[in-house]
């Protein structure tokens, strides 16, 4: 697929099958053509694993910044391509549309906008508000030739504010302002998930994280994607940190073992 409003339509498509999607998280145009050539069947971009490449922390890239990579990811292969737009870089409803209407034109598939305000003091915006973006982002979305998928994030169990009942509330007013995807990244439990899945009639994202239910239990609770975020980046940089120590503290280099591998699963996806 080659065309943009295409790789949407399918983009959406992959969300309605018996199955889970399974969306990696690539962190630059090489690991993009990577996870392509295992058999992934879309792509999403991480704003943690943007920001490392940077060699800066999650949050500390620019609107410019992360649509300029979008447009990196999109380029590298012709899977569908949904982009990290954190809160969107704005505050107010008619910016963050703003943002959806430049993600169209870098060749997105669809985006994510989450209800984290940036603020560590006040860290979730006040349901009206957080609505009422989502509202905004979703008309941009789904407007013109391109109906961008957009994903409606609740991020309290990121930001200590385990909170399940207030996360569905604000879930369920998503979907209501016009989301296409649903995701409330750190819910891990089986039952809390099962809870959010049976109180929307959107398909579910579930992030992949230590005690979440494996992949054939996600999908026998309904959930209808499943990503990584940060996960694979962050195993990169362990791996490379590693093999770093073992060669600075050690002096020898059994990290050429990973290397190996490491190099004939290059060979196949850029070959």
């Amino acid at each position: 697929m080659t065309d943009q409003a295409a790789r949407a339509r399918h983009f959406l498509e992959l969300h309605l099958g018996d199955a889970p999607l399974l969306l990696p998280n690539p962190w630059d145009a090489g690991s993009a053509k990577l996870f392509a050539s295992l058999g992934f069947h879309a792509l999403a971009t991480t704003s943690s694993g943007h920001a490392a490449t940077l060699g800066r922390l999650d949050g500390g890239v620019t609107r410019e910044e992360a649509l300029a990579h979008a447009a990196s990811i999109v380029a590298a292969t012709e899977l569908p391509v949904s982009a990290d737009l954190e809160n969107g870089f704005a505050h107010e409803p008619a910016d963050v549309a703003e943002t959806a209407r430049l993600a169209a034109e870098v060749g997105l598939a669809g985006f994510s906008i989450e209800d984290h305000t940036g603020d560590d003091d006040n860290p979730i915006y006040d349901p009206a508000t957080a609505a009422a973006r989502v509202t905004a982002a979703a008309a941009a979305a789904h407007e013109g030739p391109v109906r961008l998928v957009i994903t409606a994030r609740a991020e309290n169990y990121l930001h200590h504010r385990p909170d399940l009942d207030n996360t569905i509330s604000r879930l369920q007013a998503f979907q209501e302002a016009g989301a296409d995807v649903l995701y409330a990244p750190g819910v891990t439990d089986a039952g809390d998930i099962r809870r959010l899945v049976e109180a929307v009639d959107l398909p579910v994202n579930v992030l992949a994280l230590p005690g979440a239910p494996t992949v054939t239990e996600l999908a026998e609770l309904g959930v209808k994607r499943i990503s990584v975020g940060g996960g694979f980046n962050l195993v990169g940089i362990g791996a490379v940190a590693e093999a770093a120590r073992e060669f600075l503290e050690q002096g020898t280099y059994g990290y050429w073992a990973a290397a190996s591998r490491g190099a004939a699963d290059r060979n196949a996806a850029f070959g």
